[in-house]
């Protein structure tokens, strides 16, 4: 029943937690990463006309990941401004 619940409430909860958190910090956003997502590819999407690689750092920062471990329904900050 456990895993059950946290198949309902994880990703859920991950992505409340997140944006209280990025409320708390302000300037941040929530991206909910989706399967084939890269930390480069959300940086493009967040911020398609700029660099991506200051964006890169700034998520893998915020939220202590590095590149190759983030999962689809993970909840992400994505700092404003890179």
């Amino acid at each position: 029943m456990s895993i059950a619940l946290w198949l309902v409430v994880g990703p859920a909860g991950q992505a409340v937690e997140a944006r209280r958190t990025a409320g708390l910090e302000g300037g941040a956003d929530v991206y909910v990463v989706r399967p084939g997502d890269t930390l480069w590819s959300i940086a493009r999407a967040v911020a398609p006309s700029e660099d991506p690689r200051p964006l890169v750092d700034s998520i893998a920062a915020a939220n202590d990941v590095e590149a190759g471990s983030i999962v689809p329904g993970q909840a992400l900050l994505v700092p404003s401004g890179g």
